[in-house]
């Protein structure tokens, strides 16, 4: 039997509060895709947060990019398709379909095909060329809406396709229903209360639908009220990081309860993007823009900690992105860094 190494499930009581181990545990045989989502791994950042934090913090991130759909949506997705089922909402005859940037198009397109219903996802035509053809090998049907709109007009061409042939459609309406929240409150907080062994101290998340923030910092908070939660948003309206909301300047998702946060921090699109850049030569970790934000805030965070524990969550792999903006200044910040660091 294959074996993957993940954290130890013993209790914080059986080890010390500033161990964090791996150990060997097994990969058991799967009856459906399904059955892979969740408990993925998670790394300490070690090289990247050399010199640059105070010596007491520790910062780790919970790589969800090992989903069988490549994203944190995976759970999401999967919980919002089961609570259609049981409730009756999802039935023969009828399509699943949603607004998305693409990460929940994806899972949504996955598991969909899956549990055998069809999947038409509207996104903005903007997306990377990479999510496109991911979604077509699914067999799910896009429609786009206008790439000046973002997630937002994605979301109003939704609404005014299933206005016109309500009984058609089954919309899992990520941004307002609660079983998105639901699914991290089962599965990513107690996985990260695991892999810490109760030892996490803050626990921040970038902000789409709010659903991993949301959920997650539930379960943390009733574990250890202490634990303090930060969402993590685009510092300006007019930012380029794919899939994240800036609050202030967009139509709000219903399952956003900023009061539950203890804080937010804002982070640049440049930033974000050098730290993809950074993260992928210091740490061998390719991933999205998305990542590279909560990267950038957990450093902001840990500058103001004298003794903490940080979880964060890389919600993809860069795999997506190759395609996009992404990647215009990577050759610019290679040159300058290697003639700082030949």
């Amino acid at each position: 039997m294959a074996t993957i190494f993940r954290s130890s499930r013993r209790s914080p009581a059986d080890a010390d509060s500033a161990d964090i181990e791996r150990e060997a545990v097994p990969v058991q045989r799967a009856h459906s895709v399904l059955d892979l989502i969740g408990n993925t791994p998670m790394l300490e950042m070690t090289r990247i947060t050399r010199g640059r934090i105070p010596p007491g913090v520790r910062i780790f991130a919970k790589l969800e990019g090992f989903n069988p759909g490549g994203s944190v949506k995976d759970r999401a997705a999967r919980k919002m398709v089961e609570k259609g089922l049981e409730s009756g909402a999802l039935r023969p005859g009828k399509t699943i379909i949603d607004s998305t940037s693409g990460n929940t198009g994806i899972a949504l397109a996955m598991v969909g095909a899956a549990v055998g219903y069809p999947v038409e996802l509207v996104m903005a035509e903007n997306v990377s060329r990479e999510r496109k053809k991911i979604i077509e090998a699914y067999g799910a049907k896009i429609i786009f809406s206008d790439p000046m709109e973002s997630s937002d007009g994605a979301i109003m061409l939704c609404r005014e396709i299933i206005g016109k042939n309500p009984e058609k459609y089954f919309k899992p309406d990520q941004y307002n229903n609660e079983a998105n929240s639901l699914a991290h409150l089962e599965t990513t907080g107690p996985e990260i209360w695991r892999q810490t062994r109760g030892t996490i101290t803050h626990f921040a998340a970038t902000m789409g639908t709010s659903g991993t923030v949301m959920g997650t910092g539930r379960f943390l908070k009733s574990m250890n009220p202490e634990i303090r939660v930060i969402g993590v948003e685009p510092d300006d309206a007019m930012h380029g990081l794919e899939g994240l909301k800036h609050m202030a300047s967009s139509i709000v998702p219903g399952i956003y309860h900023e009061r539950e946060l203890d804080s937010k921090i804002a982070v640049g699109t440049e930033e974000s993007y050098e730290m993809v850049y950074t993260l992928g030569r210091d740490e061998g970790l390719l991933v999205g823009q998305s990542s590279g934000a909560a990267m950038i805030a957990s450093l902001k965070l840990a500058q103001s900690l004298t003794d903490a524990r940080i979880v964060t969550i890389f919600p993809d792999f860069g795999d997506k992105y190759l395609s996009t903006n992404l990647w215009i200044g990577w050759q610019e910040w290679h040159r300058k860094r290697t003639a700082v660091n030949p």
